[in-house]
Parts: structure tokens; C-alpha cells; sequence
């Protein structure tokens, strides 16, 4: 194509072949850009939007805004799931703004299951501290990879890919989980397809999960759907 260009007008060409060279390392490039100053604390105040947070003024910047304490806390694991997944990423943590990372801390009662769900914008991984745990995710091609974890042990779970985490031990469970984005999102699949506000049509997810609807409603009724 860019040779039919350049030969229809000798006088284009020039301007077309500085345009190519400008674009080109774009198309080749999708992580995230470096920094360009030391720190950029998230001002969760502001009423622009961008993609992310603007930064807060360097004069209105203190120590704590460097410091989180959220993952020293256990989380209550008294609902449906028996798990508390304690979330230390940009909106909880402003000073990890631009900077690529967070983490999270998920507790697991006895039984409790981080259920199946993904993370679109980020890998993760994570280190059990307490407990034996099933990690296991499936892959774009429905392979299923598993493996149930002790203290010290650590798992890789690829960006995007459907996963969960369930506690097989008799005591309680923690894992401490990383991510290479301020803010990795979470798409919790049973909370995605049958919580959803407004609600996906049943005859959708009957369709979909090849029950009757029927079924689908009486899913629902356990998410308060």
C-alpha cells in the first residue's frame, strides 16, 4: 500500500515516509509508558477523568500517602464464598499511581472459594502464607491447570485467564496476591452472569449454560438477582 502511495505523487512521498516512521514503533509497543517524575500520588479527588488519576500537587504530598496498612487486617469471610479479598491497589492505595503495581490480601474460611474469576488488565501472582489452597486457572484453549499449594508456595496465573482459589485445608487460608497494574479490575464470573445490574435475560443464560430458565432464576435468587 505504501508503495502504490508514494508512486501516485512524487511530491507526498517525503511527508507519507516520516508519517510511517513515526507510527511505526506505536504499532509494535502496548505496556505502559515509563514514568517521567519520581512519584505521582493519585488525587481521587479530582473531577477530570483520564486513564487513571491525575497527580496530586508535589507540595500537598506526605509520607503516608507512601505507606499502606489495609493487608494487615484480616478480612471477614462470613458471606456466601468464605473468602475476604483485601484489595491494595491505586483506589485504596493513591502512591502506587503510575507505578505498575498493587496487591491484595484474600482470606479463605474453611471450605471458602475465591470463585472463578479474571483480572483484564493484569497477571497475577501470589504466595499461600496459611493453609492449603487449590489454585487453579483455565486456559483460551479450555485447558485446566491446577494445584493445591502450602505455606511458601507461589503461583503464576497469565493476564486475562478465567482462575480461582479454594481452601482444601481444615484451617483457615491467606494469600498475598500481586499484580503488574495499579489497578488489574476483577471480573467475578457467578457475580458477572447472574448479578448483573440490569440482569442478563434469562432465556440468555438458559440458552448459554443449556438448562431451563427455571434454573437460571433460582441462581439468581442466591446472588439477590
Amino acid at each position: 500500500m505504501a508503495a502504490m502511495i508514494i508512486s501516485s505523487s512524487s511530491c507526498i512521498h517525503p511527508i507519507f515516509g516520516l508519517i510511517v516512521l513515526m507510527i511505526l514503533p506505536l504499532l509494535f509497543t502496548s505496556a505502559d509508558p515509563d514514568a517521567l517524575q519520581d512519584f505521582c500520588v493519585a488525587d481521587l479527588k479530582a473531577s477530570i477523568s483520564v486513564n487513571g488519576f491525575p497527580c496530586k500537587p508535589a507540595s500537598e504530598v506526605i509520607s503516608d500517602d507512601f505507606f499502606f496498612d489495609g493487608l494487615s487486617k484480616e478480612g471477614n469471610t462470613t458471606n456466601i464464598f468464605g473468602v475476604n479479598v483485601t484489595v491494595g491497589n491505586v483506589r485504596t492505595f493513591p502512591g502506587l499511581n503510575t507505578l505498575g503495581i498493587s496487591m491484595n490480601r484474600v482470606d479463605l474460611a474453611p471450605g471458602g472459594e475465591n470463585p472463578p474469576h479474571s483480572h483484564p488488565r493484569s497477571t497475577e501472582s501470589g504466595v499461600v502464607i496459611e493453609g492449603r489452597v487449590l489454585v487453579g486457572f483455565v486456559t483460551t484453549g479450555n485447558v485446566f491447570y491446577s494445584k493445591i499449594l502450602t505455606a511458601g508456595q507461589m503461583f503464576v496465573i497469565p493476564q486475562g485467564l478465567v482462575h480461582f482459589q479454594f481452601n482444601v485445608g481444615e484451617g483457615k487460608a491467606l494469600i498475598f496476591t500481586a499484580f503488574n497494574s495499579q489497578l488489574p479490575g476483577s471480573v467475578i464470573v457467578p457475580l458477572t452472569l447472574f448479578a448483573s445490574k440490569p440482569s442478563i435475560p434469562d432465556e440468555v443464560l438458559s440458552k448459554a449454560f443449556q438448562v431451563e430458565e427455571d434454573v437460571i432464576s433460582g441462581i439468581k435468587s442466591k446472588f439477590g438477582s
